[in-house]
């Protein structure tokens, strides 16, 4: 069985703030947090909570620390509220429409250790500020933002509450997500199924859903190991955490008359087969068809 991937993990925050008339649809306040590039949660001005984007969440909404989650999310959003007047004034705005932006965050590689903390500001979609995490201290690509780097330099206090938060506390916060979202995960057995193109095309058992990555995969012909003219792909991510796995078969149509094909999946200690000749196999050229037909009875 294939050892576990070892990857780069990363949990980050976007706060929007938008100042001057506003359109109705879009909210003055925002923010999104995202682990690994899923999104986990999100908040607004108009909603005015926080609404969990995945059942691992939810269960972690239930709970004490939720709270001191929350607490860190409004404090910030407060704190922009605060910003994007003051970046106004220093570019010498009165009015009109403009937006302050804030994503930090930080890495995590489970393999080697290696940490990383970011702190990126932006206005009406340009870079404004961000911290230098080697000299830890701020840089500002603007003129404008001068000011504001040098006062935020100044303040060696808050400089140190954020070294502290971006080496340890947001490197906790990571860990204890993924361990969240582990247990939910653990519970998820691969999907399999047999795909092909079209009818002269190879078939392809595909695996997907499962967690943890380590999964093995062979075909077998007449009850044997079967590795000739066999394409065994990488083991990929889902967007949900989860992870998915295509080996491919080629041979000719007299092949399979004369042999049995049986696709074994194997995961976590469970055992699922798939067989040429007793599973239904799935192809565009069975979709296409069941597509037609169903616009064929509307029609009518």
């Amino acid at each position: 069985m294939e050892e576990a991937i070892a990857e780069l993990h990363t949990f980050s925050t976007l706060y929007t703030e938008l100042n001057g008339q506003m359109i109705a649809e879009i909210a003055e306040i925002s923010s999104v947090a995202v682990l690994d590039g899923q999104q986990i949660d999100y908040y607004d001005s108009e909603i005015k909570k926080l609404i969990p984007r995945q059942d691992w969440m939810k269960e972690f909404a239930s709970g004490d620390r939720f709270k001191e989650y929350i607490k860190i999310r409004d404090e910030i959003q407060q704190t922009n509220k605060i910003n994007i007047r003051v970046v106004m004034e220093q570019f010498n705005q009165s009015h009109g429409v403009h937006t302050y932006q804030r994503m930090f965050g930080c890495d995590w590689d489970d393999e080697t250790g290696y940490t990383n903390g970011f702190d990126e500001h932006g206005y009406d979609g340009e870079d404004f500020i961000s911290l230098d995490m080697k000299e830890f201290r701020y840089l500002s690509p603007v003129l404008q933002g001068i000011i504001t780097m040098m006062k935020w330099n100044n303040d060696r206090k808050q400089l140190a509450l954020l070294k502290r938060y971006y080496t340890y506390e947001c490197i906790d916060w990571l860990k204890y997500f993924l361990t969240l979202r582990k247990v939910d995960l653990e519970r998820r057995a691969p999907e399999v199924s047999l795909l092909k193109k079209d009818p002269s095309s190879p078939v392809s058992c595909h695996a997907t859903g499962f967690y943890p990555s380590g999964v093995t995969m062979i075909w077998l012909r007449n009850g044997q190991d079967h590795d000739e003219d066999v394409d065994l792909g990488e083991t990929l991510p889902n967007e949900d955490g989860t992870f998915q796995k295509t080996s491919t078969v080629y041979f000719t149509p007299g092949e399979l008359v004369k042999n049995q094909y049986v696709c074994v999946v194997e995961h976590e200690g469970k055992t699922i087969q798939k067989s040429l000749t007793k599973d239904k196999i799935k192809s565009n050229y069975e979709l296409k068809f069941e597509l037609a037909v169903c616009r064929k009875e509307k029609q009518t």
